[in-house]
Formats: structure tokens, sequence, C-alpha cells
């Protein structure tokens, strides 16, 4: 399965055409700001309706009528070897609309076996030095790709969480004018509920993936023993038969704090990944190119991981991933790649692109938004 060709409208600086892109590599090369990410964004906004660059879909829109409100934008890509030979993703009238064979989407999930994409940029260090909520959307995401019950279960989590939130702020601004413990009452028993099922796949997960990404860390840096460790915020005792009863119990016990802090103070949504060496945090003393080849490598095994599961390969996006590495490490990273059935790779013109040039590789030079042969 491959992306043959990509047509845009109004989506950054790129030209309104179609780009033919039948080809197992397709280099993109051009000097920064000519539109070479924007073509990877294109990409990847077709396969899961977002943006890997921004959570807010006006700002993907070229420009603004003068109203100040997001131009109508799209993206569409034509398949070979799918069942499904056509996504047209669409933002008009400050709505977003995804068509598959022209016919309307109920869900974006509806994706995520269609052209499972895995992009290498820079935003992935936010994954090895941000916040843990981006180190979670990482490992949610990798579950995503294979597991939509996961997808469904964390999707319920959030709605009873929100609810939960709700409650608690309300309660801690004085705008309930009832008691709010028989509500959440009520809620806790969903919220452990949803909550075990992602703690118990997390777990699992976490352990197969730092097996994978240990490896690939050793072989690539030299450095033996990173792992991945999973830290969960329900502690629970061992053995525990009735771990529901005993999370809601946890729950009732810490009400109060979470009464007077306005929000859940505990969940899978506070769990924590940590890249630990030798049982310490790897991060704290790595260097920034061995943080940069953690996020690097996190995509690798991210991508190998799906095709172990899957049997499937995905499509790779690689957005100046090699401009930082020096020649040893380079080669050692394209020897780790995950096997794929199209890449996408972007370089600036003075990189030797024409070193990891194929004979049948199709390249593109971008220049203020159109890319020419």
């Amino acid at each position: 399965m491959y992306f043959t060709s990509l047509r845009t409208t109004a989506f950054r600086n790129l030209a309104d055409t179609e780009v033919f892109t039948a080809a197992k590599d397709v280099f993109l090369v051009g000097k920064n700001g000519q539109g070479k990410t924007n073509f990877l964004e294109a990409l990847y906004f077709c396969a899961y309706a977002s943006s890997f660059r921004t959570v807010k879909d006006t700002e993907i829109a070229r420009n603004t009528e003068d109203s100040g409100t997001a131009k109508d934008f799209s993206a569409e890509v034509k398949l070979c070897d799918s069942v499904n030979d056509q996504i047209l993703v669409k933002f008009e009238k400050s709505k977003k609309s995804i068509f598959i064979n022209g016919k309307k989407a109920e869900d974006r999930r509806e994706l995520l076996s269609i052209a499972p994409s895995i992009v290498f940029c820079h935003e992935d260090m936010e994954f090895v030095s941000g916040s843990p909520e981006r180190r979670r959307w990482f490992f949610d995401q990798t579950l995503s790709l294979y597991d939509p019950v996961y997808l469904e279960d964390l999707r319920r989590y959030r709605r009873v969480l929100k609810s939960r939130n709700t409650i608690l702020r309300d309660n801690a601004l004085g705008k309930l004018a009832e008691n709010p413990e028989p509500v959440l009452d009520a809620l806790d028993p969903q919220f452990a509920m949803y909550g075990i099922k992602l703690i118990e796949k997390r777990e699992k997960a976490a352990e197969e993936f730092s097996a994978l990404f240990s490896s690939l860390y050793e072989e690539v840096s030299g450095i033996k023993g990173i792992k991945v460790r999973y830290i969960q915020s329900w502690k629970n005792p061992e053995p525990c038969e009735l771990l529901s009863d005993y999370i809601v119990d946890r729950l009732k016990q810490r009400r109060s704090s979470e009464l007077a802090a306005g929000l859940s103070l505990c969940g899978p949504h506070r769990d924590r990944y940590q890249f630990a060496h030798n049982g310490n945090d790897f991060t704290i003393r790595a260097s920034t190119g061995q943080k940069r080849l953690l996020a690097l490598l996190l995509r690798a095994a991210q991508a190998r991981r799906y095709s172990a599961v899957t049997g499937q390969n995905p499509i790779l996006l690689l957005d100046d991933v090699l401009l930082e590495m020096d020649g040893e490490k380079r080669k050692r990273f394209l020897s780790v790649l995950p096997a794929y059935d199209q890449a996408f790779y972007t370089f600036l013109p003075e990189e030797p692109y024409q070193r990891y040039q194929k004979e049948d590789t199709l390249v593109y030079n971008v220049i203020n938004g159109e890319s020419r042969k």
C-alpha cells in the first residue's frame, strides 16, 4: 500500500495541484521554508485527519479571510494496493469532513487501517524532553495504531474523566448547588473500569516495546540497557482480585483532596513513561545528540511494533532526520530503518542525498510550494 498522488487546495504554501508519488522512495529537496515539511504534513493529514505540527486545523489554511476566520482547505491522496483507493479530508466552513472512496466517514478511526503513516520529525523531541503528557500521547498512539479496542477504551476513559473534572472544578468554584459526592460515586466505578483496561494494555505494550527499543538503541549508539519504564499512579496491592473495588475505595479516600484541587489527581491520565539506564532516568544526563537519537528510534520502534503485530508495513515520513547525524550514525540509523511500503524523505540541497538515491527513487525539487522534477 502506498500513496500514488497528493492533491492540495489552500494547504499552507503548497501549490493547488496534484503531485504524483508512485514510487517506493520519494525525495523532497529544497531550502528551508519552501514547503517540504508541508508536503509531509498534507500526507499525514490524509492518513489521520490531523496534523503532527499543530492541534489547530485553522493554522493549516494558507491564509485567512478579512474577518479573521480560516479559509477552506483540503488534502487528497490516491492509494495503490488498498481496497480504499482515495482519501479526501476537507475543512469547510470551520468544519472538518473525511471522505473515503467518496463516502463520508463517521469517525477518524476508520482511517487507521488504510494508510498507517509513521512520521519522524523535530517535534518528536517532545517525547523525550517534553512533558509526561507528550510521552503518554506517543505510547497511546502506538497502541491505537494496531488496537482499535484500546482506542475506544481510551476515549471512554477520557469522557468519564472530563465529566469527573467538570464536577470537581465546578464544586471548587462554588458553582454547584448540590452535594457532588453522589455523582462522583456513580462515575468512579466507570472511571476505574476503563482505567484498569488501559493500564493492563499499557503495561504489556511497554514491556514489549522496551525490548525492541533497547536493542535498536544499542545497535545505533552502542549504549546498552536503555529501557522504557511504565509508571502508573494507581499502585495496586499484589495479589488483588477485586482491583476495581480497590481503586474505587482509593478514589473515595482521596476525594477531599480532589474536591479541594478541582480536578482528578490520579489515574492513567497521570501515568508516566521513563527512559531508564541502570535504574536512573537516562534523559537527565543524556546529551542533545543522544536525546535526538532517542526520539528517532522511538519512531523506528513504533513502526517495527506496528509491523510485528499487524503483518503490514507502514508509510514512513522522514523530515530532515539525517541532517544532524555524522556519517557513521547515518549509516547505522539507515541500517535499522523499519520495513516500509513507501518512504518520503526531505533534504536540504547541500545534503548528499544522491548517496541514498536508488535507481527508481522519485526526486522532487520543492520551490515556493511547488514540487518539480
